[in-house]
């Protein structure tokens, strides 16, 4: 039975309109609708506003579009802007590359339980299908192709979730291991840790440290295996230059078993 919850739909960009464009697309086919989409563009040209503004036109929830000057990778900060103008009770979050199976939003809403987040799985697509879905512009994925690796991340089995939920994945540096491009968490427990570290600038690990703090206040993990389907757009990595800076802070924050960042969310509560 599903729980009588609000949740929202975060999705993060910059500059990909064409990937957002199915992501979106690929929302508007849910079995079960968020309450709320939140965009949280760390800076993208009209293209991606563009985009944003033809969707607004397409749903019957709100879609709300948080935006900040392009000054490099800063993504932590416009993450905390849109789940600080969140109305929802539950966070669903993903990547503007991510096109998600119908049943998403469904299954993560099922999964949801308090005291608790959520890490589930995404499956990659490979350069040549993710060229095809673009120029065609189709969001309806075939998990059998050839095309898409990490086959066990594309496969949903509801009944076997209770297998993975709490065993998987939870021992050692694993139990930090998270997917910003398919997580969940409650906006309150985000509040309570001061959302995103904004001393994090450049590419990972926030989403590790900010679940550090979950953890360090006693949140517990569950894995969703085997549900909540997500495929990855292919695209070159990101720049890794601030890597070994940022794993400092994410390192810290476990040593000190910090639960609350300085630079957060709280700014603009």
């Amino acid at each position: 039975m599903q729980k009588q919850i609000t949740a929202a739909l975060l999705i993060s960009t910059y500059n990909w309109p064409a990937a957002l464009d199915l992501v979106l697309s690929s929302v508007l086919l849910q079995s079960k609708m968020p309450d709320e989409i939140l965009i949280a563009d760390d800076g993208s040209t009209e293209e991606t506003k563009t985009i944003i503004e033809k969707y607004k036109k397409l749903f019957k929830i709100p879609v709300l579009h948080f935006w900040q000057e392009d000054h490099g990778f800063r993504k932590t900060l416009i993450l905390n802007k849109a789940i600080a103008g969140a109305k929802s009770d539950y966070i669903i979050e993903i990547d503007g590359d991510i096109i998600i199976h119908r049943k998403f939003i469904e299954d993560h809403i099922n999964f949801a339980m308090p005291g608790t987040f959520v890490r589930a799985s995404r499956g990659y697509l490979n350069k040549e299908l993710s060229a095809k879905l673009i120029s065609k512009e189709i969001s309806k994925i075939n998990i059998f192709s050839k095309n898409i690796a990490n086959f066990f991340s594309v496969v949903r089995i509801p009944f076997l979730w209770p297998l993975f939920e709490k065993k998987y994945k939870i021992k050692g540096a694993e139990l930090y291991e998270i997917h910003g491009c398919n997580m969940a968490f409650w906006r309150s427990d985000a509040i309570k840790v001061n959302g995103y570290n904004e001393s994090f600038i450049g590419w990972g690990p926030e989403d590790k440290e900010f679940i550090a703090r979950f953890l360090n206040i006693g949140l517990q993990k569950r894995f969703l295996k085997l549900g909540a389907v997500a495929f990855h757009i292919y695209h070159k990595e990101n720049s890794r230059a601030s890597l070994a800076e940022n794993e400092i802070l994410f390192k810290e924050t476990i040593a000190l078993k910090k639960v609350y960042c300085e630079s957060g969310i709280d700014k603009y509560l």
